[in-house]
Order: C-alpha cells, then sequence, then structure tokens
C-alpha cells in the first residue's frame, strides 16, 4: 500500500470512494498510539473501505505561553508511520486551507464541561479543539472518527458535541498505548530528559495505585456479600477461622466514604512522593469525575469514572487517566 499525502479537501473528495471511511485526526509527531488508532481504523473500514489520518496542529487550541511553536513537526515521518500502520491518505492541510478567512469569528462551545479540569487550566483550549474537529469533519466526510481514550474529557466533548449538534458520524474510543514502563504515549514525551522522565513516571504510577485500591476494595465488598449476617452463621464462620476475613468484608462494605475517597488517596500519596522527586513533580490536578460531564464523583457513586491527572514535569506538561467502574451488582 502506498499511502497518498494530500493538501486539500478537493483532493480528497476527488478520490472514489468505496466503503466506509474511517479518519484518524492528529496533530503529527505520530508515535504508536496514533499507529494504534490507524490500525483500529483500518479494522473498522476493511479492505473495501478508506483510512485517512489528518495531520494538522491548530492554532486555536494552544493558549498564551504554550508550545505552538516548538510543537514536532515531522510530516514526512509521519506519512511512513501512517502507511505502516494501513492508512490509505494523510490530509495534511495548510493553515488557510482549515481557516480560509484566518481565524474563525464562529467557534464551537464547549460549555460547562470545557471549563473542567483541563479547560480550567487551558482556558479556551476545547473550543478551539471543538471547533477544528468540527471543521476536519466536514473536511474529510467520514462514517467513522477515532479519537485515543488518553484525551479522555476531548473525547467526551467530541462525543457530545456529534451528539448535540446532529453530525452523522460514529465516535470510537481507542484504550490507551503505555510504554513498557508505563509511561502513556504523547508527542510531548520527547521533550522530557532522563530525570524528568523518571519523575513523570509517578502519573501512571498514581492511577495504577489508584486503580489497585479500587480492585481491592471491590474484592472485598464482593466478599462482603457473600458473608451471611445471622449470629448463628457468624459463629460458624468463626469455627471454621473466617471470622476475620468477614469482619473485614464488612468492615469494607459498610465504610463511608468507600471507595472514592480511598481511590483518590491512594493515588495522592505517589504524587506527593514525586514532589519531592529531583526534579519534581508540580502537579496540576488529580480528579475522580463522572465521564459523563466531568464532576467529582459524590462517596456513594456507583457506575463507571475515570481517574485523570495532570501535571508539569521540568516544561514539559502531561496528563493521564484509567477508567474504573464503581459499584458492582450488590
Amino acid at each position: 500500500m502506498t499511502t497518498a499525502l494530500l493538501r486539500t479537501a478537493d483532493e480528497l473528495h476527488a478520490r472514489v470512494r468505496n466503503g466506509r471511511r474511517a479518519v484518524v485526526m492528529t496533530m503529527g509527531a505520530l508515535h504508536e498510539g496514533h499507529a494504534t488508532l490507524i490500525r483500529t481504523a483500518r479494522g473498522i473500514a476493511g479492505g473495501d473501505g478508506e483510512v485517512v489520518v489528518t495531520v494538522f496542529v491548530n492554532p486555536l487550541q494552544f493558549g498564551v505561553g504554550e508550545d505552538l511553536d516548538r510543537y514536532p513537526r515531522t510530516l514526512d515521518a509521519d506519512v511512513k508511520i501512517a502507511e505502516q500502520a494501513g492508512a490509505d491518505v494523510v490530509l495534511a492541510p495548510f493553515v488557510d486551507e482549515v481557516y480560509p478567512g484566518g481565524e474563525p469569528q464562529v467557534r464551537i462551545s464547549a460549555g460547562p464541561m470545557g471549563e473542567r479540569l483541563e479547560g480550567a487550566s487551558r482556558p479556551g483550549h476545547f473550543d478551539g479543539m471543538l471547533t477544528v474537529v468540527a471543521k476536519l469533519l466536514h473536511l474529510t466526510r467520514p462514517d467513522v472518527a477515532l479519537y485515543g481514550q488518553k484525551d479522555a474529557q476531548q473525547l467526551a466533548l467530541i462525543r457530545t458535541m456529534v451528539r448535540d449538534l446532529n453530525f452523522g458520524v460514529e465516535i470510537v474510543g481507542v484504550p490507551t498505548v503505555r510504554e513498557e514502563d508505563g509511561l502513556a504515549l504523547s508527542s510531548r514525551n520527547r521533550y522530557l530528559s532522563a530525570a524528568e522522565r523518571r519523575t513523570a513516571l509517578a502519573l501512571s504510577q498514581a492511577l495504577f495505585a489508584g486503580s489497585d485500591r479500587h480492585a481491592a476494595q471491590e474484592a472485598l465488598r464482593a466478599r462482603a456479600r457473600e458473608v451471611p449476617t445471622t449470629r448463628a452463621r457468624a459463629e460458624a464462620l468463626s469455627a471454621l477461622g473466617e471470622s476475620r476475613a468477614a469482619a473485614d468484608a464488612h468492615a469494607v462494605a459498610k465504610a463511608v466514604p468507600g471507595g472514592p475517597a480511598a481511590v483518590r488517596a491512594a493515588a495522592r500519596l505517589v504524587l506527593d512522593d514525586a514532589a519531592r522527586m529531583q526534579p519534581p513533580l508540580a502537579l496540576d490536578y488529580l480528579a475522580l469525575v463522572d465521564p459523563s460531564d466531568f464532576t467529582e464523583i459524590p462517596d456513594d457513586y456507583t457506575g463507571e469514572a475515570v481517574l485523570a491527572v495532570a501535571a508539569r514535569v521540568g516544561t514539559t506538561r502531561l496528563i493521564d487517566n484509567i477508567p474504573l467502574t464503581f459499584g458492582a451488582a450488590s
């Protein structure tokens, strides 16, 4: 397969289209995480379909003092990675193709969700992101578009925009790809020195610590549901040497505030330790949120959740997250 490099939407629309078109949107500097998205898109599109990878560094989603000018631009290498992963087309438009009249006067508003977490740290970021995603969806006209779950808030906002504004496209989230040491793949990882990278590992380690605490609590809760509450049965369990396990399980099952507070605490311990490393980790936020609106979940919450973290190591800002589910069937 030879991947075509195109610069305009007209060139893309001139291609003969058969089957489903799957689009993967990127800002370039492709890595294995992007390659995973492209391979997933290839599987969805099938042999008769078409996989389009967009490469566009969107100026609207960079705030004052952010890394627009130094953001890596590696188009030749990006085309090779896209080709190896199964892309048919790389669409790498110039700025005036995407914004022919300059900065657009009309933009997509991310609403309340866009002002939380990443939105609070990077005002206007999500408005710019949704604006370019909307434009690229119009320019590429896909049947399905794929995005990484590493940018969980971005994915949630895109899904909301597509639903609220009646875009006729299916949105697919693809799980985060990690390096062997657990660090989530990101184009910004290349900015890290060796010492900074050691500190940066605290992001994923904190998430894993929270996840491990959550798994242990859910296991104890499941054990508690199996333990009878009558005195006679409790005495019988005691005779079998299980009274302590039963007591522990009941203590966890009845604990208030329960799971969410313990998950946050376990993750926070790792991040607090990293703040004392050299170089230190500067925490932006640690949040355990409802993925539908990215508000913090209460202590009695049941359902899907996202444990998310953002921090700066040196001059590099990194984000990561992990999905959790609270309150299995009781």
